[in-house]
C-alpha cells in the first residue's frame, strides 16, 4: 500500500492471472484520507495493451475510488513470463465540489506549479488458480480421501500385478478344462471302437454257431477264444 499525502493505493502490483487469448482484468483502490477533494490520472507505458476505467478521476474527502485496469488477450506469451509494462498513478489537490468533468491535463503539470504526486505501479504475471480436483464416485463427507492409482504409483503397480495373476489363472484354468474336453472325447472313442469290435465279435460267434449247429459237431475251439475275447473286452470297457 502506498501511503502517500493525498492517495493510498493498494495493491502496489497489478497481478494478472495470465492467460493466453483472454482478457483479465486487476483492480485498484484509491484512499482519500484527507479533509481535500483529490484528483487523479492514470497513465501507462503500453495504452494499447491496458484499458484503465476510470482512467481520471475524483475522490471525495475521505472515500475511496475503485479503478479496473483490463489487459486485451494476448496471442502470446513473454519470455520468462516477465512483463516490463509500468503504470504511473498522479494525484493532484483540486476545489472543493469538484468533479470528473472539471480535471484538465494542465492540472497534472508540474511545470506550471501544481503539486503533483506519483506513485509507479509494477505489473507481474502470475499463474492461473487451478480448478479444484474432482471429487471421486462413492466418497462421502467426513471420510478420509481415497488414493487412486494415478496418484500412487505403488498402488498402480499392485493392481497391474493382480490383474495379472488373474489372466494367468483364467488361461490355466481354460488349458485344464481344454485338456479335460480333449481326453473325454478320447475316452469316448475308445468305448466306441470297443462296442463296435464287441458287436463285431458278436456276429461272428453267431456266425460259427449256426456253421457248427449245421455240421453237427460241438462248439469248436475258436468259439471259446472268441468268448474270452468277448469277456477281456467287456471288462475293459467296464473299467472306462
Amino acid at each position: 500500500m502506498s501511503t502517500a499525502d493525498l492517495l493510498s493505493i493498494e495493491p502496489l502490483e497489478l497481478k494478472f492471472p495470465f492467460e493466453l487469448r483472454k482478457q483479465i482484468s486487476c483492480a485498484l483502490q484509491l484512499s482519500n484520507k484527507t479533509d481535500n477533494y483529490v484528483a487523479f490520472k492514470v497513465k501507462t507505458t503500453n495504452p494499447k495493451k491496458y484499458c484503465v476505467r476510470p482512467n481520471t478521476g475524483v475522490v471525495l474527502p475521505r472515500s475511496t475510488c475503485d479503478v479496473v485496469v483490463t489487459m486485451q488477450a494476448q496471442k502470446e506469451a513473454p519470455p520468462d513470463m516477465q512483463c516490463r509494462d509500468k503504470f504511473l498513478l498522479q494525484s493532484v489537490k483540486v476545489n472543493d465540489g469538484a468533479s470528473a468533468k472539471d480535471i484538465t491535463a494542465e492540472m497534472f503539470n508540474k511545470e506550471a506549479g501544481h503539486v503533483v504526486e506519483e506513485c509507479k505501479l509494477k505489473v507481474v504475471y502470475v499463474s492461473p488458480p487451478q480448478p479444484p480436483s474432482p471429487v471421486r464416485e462413492g466418497s462421502e463427507e467426513g471420510s478420509p480421501p481415497r488414493v487412486s492409482a494415478s496418484d500412487n504409483g505403488h498402488a498402480n503397480a499392485a493392481e497391474f500385478a493382480a490383474a495379472a495373476k488373474q489372466f494367468s489363472e483364467g488361461l490355466e484354468a481354460q488349458d485344464k478344462s481344454f485338456e479335460a474336453r480333449a481326453l473325454i472325447t478320447k475316452l469316448t472313442a475308445e468305448k466306441n471302437s470297443a462296442i463296435q469290435q464287441n458287436n463285431k465279435l458278436r456276429q461272428e460267434l453267431e456266425l460259427l454257431k449256426r456253421q457248427s449247429s449245421k455240421s453237427g459237431g460241438g462248439v469248436s475251439f475258436m468259439v471259446f477264444i472268441l468268448i474270452g475275447l468277448i469277456g477281456i473286452i467287456m471288462g475293459y470297457i467296464m473299467k472306462k
